[in-house]
């Protein structure tokens, strides 16, 4: 093949998102809410009129009132998590009810209002969005029926969202009435994306700035606070980054979580300390076309100067990717998410066979993590067997892992019919 053909379709690497592809098939319509409230700026006016349009706030409620219900009585706040872009109500409505386990009918049937609460731009702060879920919260109050305390809490990142927002609220002596707080494969101790996937990430963009979706995404302010670890260019050190270190010093101001509700957390990992059986090192991606030949990135291993990455390109400088002192976190127990196996899939829309992935899914939020009971540093921690732990350890009041590893917020009937039975505690 030319250079010139090379250098023409190495511009073009399509979209790569950390949590799916950017490109994604649209989800079936949602049914209609029985009321959407907006807060914060119209985000889209300019675009009213135009066939599709859908109008996006900084802060959308979507409310689905509860079986016999003609207003608000008995609400549960459901916060949207990370990615880039408004929420999609379709996207949001499709997965909690058309997978493994219904739950918005689940929670139609006991009498509870589902509040789905999406936001204007996903990637956006914790800090910022969470204002958004207490003028949320500050709503529902007033606009309830009867003196039934609510649930609020999320899914992934939003967990944090809810989190930090009630934890603000009783320090700035704001009344939440929220008697319970929920949290839902949440990483309230850092999640996990490969440092040899973010390099590339950053490696695409540096070949041509036009690709710059997945490191953008990787650079934005909700994900610097998301990520346990993290790495801003190709030649960057990977290291906690300074919104991390400021986000989780805003968490402690606030006292680090709310005091007066009751708070329960569910992990999609599992909780006897076995992970994936993926070995460190092992090649977890590796381009075998023309876009990037030879590029190989490895599943993470422990040590100095541990190898990820061999980032290579036609046109380009050569990068060896290494870390320093980091676990073996791909294979720990915990929610998984398929962040290779979406590179090499998105990839393949391009030229099919330029990409493979023999380990397409890696763990995403550790089991330690989504139950708040160990940090990630070590591997002896990352594996801990949390069912042999005093409850009391965690800093949730109570929770349940997942009896297998599984899809990182995977909606099923185990960690549901858990959680709906603890909503009815009172």
């Amino acid at each position: 093949m030319s250079n010139e053909k090379a250098a023409r379709e190495q511009q073009y690497v399509g979209s790569i998102g950390l949590m799916a592809p950017l490109d994604q098939p649209k989800p079936p319509p949602a049914p209609a809410p029985d009321e959407t409230w907006h807060f914060g700026r119209h985000l889209n006016a300019d675009e009213e009129g135009q066939e599709g349009y859908v109008p996006v706030y900084d802060g959308m409620a979507w409310v689905y009132y509860g079986k016999g219900h003609r207003g608000v009585r008995r609400p549960v706040l459901m916060s949207d998590g990370f990615n880039v872009g408004p929420s999609s109500l379709d996207e949001l409505y499709d997965g909690f009810e058309r997978g493994e386990y219904p739950l918005m009918s689940q929670l139609h049937e006991r009498g509870r209002d589902a509040v789905i609460f999406g936001y204007g731009e996903r990637s956006a702060s914790i800090l910022d969005n969470a204002g958004y879920v207490i003028e949320a919260i500050t709503r529902l109050i007033d606009e309830r029926t009867g003196d039934e305390p609510l649930v609020v809490g999320g899914f992934s990142m939003g967990g944090l969202v809810t989190r930090y927002a009630l934890a603000r609220m009783e320090t700035q002596k704001m009344d939440h009435q929220t008697g319970m707080y929920f949290s839902y494969d949440s990483p309230h101790r850092g999640a996990w994306v490969p440092i040899g996937l973010q390099a590339f990430a950053h490696y695409i963009k540096r070949g041509n700035p036009a690709n710059s979706a997945l490191s953008d995404q990787i650079n934005s302010p909700a994900s610097r606070e998301l990520m346990w670890r993290h790495i801003e260019t190709v030649d960057g050190t990977p290291g906690q980054d300074k919104a991390r270190t400021e986000f989780l010093a805003a968490l402690d101001r606030v006292g680090g979580w709310p005091r007066i509700p009751r708070k329960i957390g569910v992990a999609n990992g599992t909780g006897n300390g076995q992970g994936t059986g993926i070995e460190a090192g092992a090649e977890a991606f590796r381009a075998t076309g023309i876009l990037f030949p030879g590029t190989t990135i490895y599943t993470q291993s422990e040590g100095d100067d541990a190898v990820v990455a061999e980032l290579k390109a036609n046109f380009g400088k050569d990068e060896t990717i290494t870390t320093d002192g980091f676990p073996e976190i791909d294979g720990a127990p915990g929610g998984t998410l398929e962040s290779f196996g979406i590179a090499a899939n998105t990839i393949n829309k391009l030229i099919p066979g330029s990409a493979v992935a023999p380990i397409p899914a890696i763990c995403f939020v550790p089991s330690v993590s989504a139950v708040a009971v160990r940090d990630l540093d070590t591997t002896a921690l990352l594996n801990t067997d949390i069912s042999a732990l005093n409850p009391g350890e965690s800093e949730l009041d109570e929770f349940l892992c997942a009896s297998q590893n599984e899809d990182h917020t995977k909606i099923t009937e185990e960690l549901c019919s858990w959680l709906l039975g603890e909503f009815d505690r009172r």
